[in-house]
């Protein structure tokens, strides 16, 4: 597949499970949630639930661990009937502040990847999830100093990606997305007319999945990880 790169100027990395681990520390938590919960419900059961109530919710908290925390709880009471004791509560909160205290894990090439773009482009990042978290992760990662700018994103669609390069005054035609997400990082650029890179991470949260007629059509390259980047630019 032939896509032309020359004229980019100004690129962009999501930060979750493109720059460092992140979803795996949240199917660990799914995990624990469940056995608290399984007097209950069956660990099938259990997952469901919790994924409709993150789901249902994603409008009043946004995404990130806080919310997250607050779906198990919110799942725990409905699963019980209200039953639930006050330990498991604050059990459910303990996974949450472990989640959030965990040391940010890069995954491969990332410093060595930044560290030669950033001499030839202009690097920023576009996550979304929890402001405090997002910042408290970049802090933790010493990446900071390879990006010009740090957006943190309520959510990731054709339009507050438009508004973010308005505003940044980055040309559409100049900017290149890298990021795991089909759903979140490729597809909303590709359809803005923009390119974008794609890095599968080994575990997608299922609202992430995309089907292949969302993908038809759709030009973009697909690398296996971050160190390709320089092959191609």
């Amino acid at each position: 597949m032939e896509i032309d790169y020359q004229h980019i100027k100004v690129i962009g990395f999501d930060a979750d499970d493109t720059l460092w681990v992140n979803e795996t520390y949240f199917r660990e938590a799914e995990e624990k949630f469940a056995s608290l919960l399984e007097g209950y419900e069956t660990k099938n059961k259990i997952d469901q639930e919790l994924f409709k109530m993150e789901i249902d919710n994603l409008e009043l908290y946004g995404y990130g661990i806080k919310g997250f925390m607050l779906s198990m709880i919110e799942s725990a009471l409905d699963l019980s009937n209200q039953q639930v004791p006050q330990k498991t509560i604050a059990d459910i909160l303990d996974i949450g502040k472990e989640m959030i205290s965990h040391p940010v894990e890069l995954l491969n090439d990332v410093e060595m990847v930044l560290e030669k773009l950033s001499k030839k482009y202009r690097l920023i990042v576009l996550t979304k999830g929890d402001l405090l978290d997002q910042e408290r992760k970049l802090e933790r990662s010493n990446l900071l100093h390879y990006f010009h700018h740090v957006e943190v994103l309520s959510d990731k669609k054709e339009q507050n990606y438009l508004n973010l390069l308005a505003h940044l005054e980055v040309p559409v035609n100049e900017f290149l997305m890298i990021g795991n997400s089909l759903k979140s990082d490729i597809l909303p650029l590709v359809n803005i007319g923009a390119k974008a890179i794609h890095v599968p991470f080994h575990t997608t949260w299922q609202h992430e999945e995309v089907t292949e007629n969302d993908t038809n059509g759709k030009t973009y390259h697909t690398i296996n990880g971050l160190k390709e980047l320089l092959k191609l630019l």
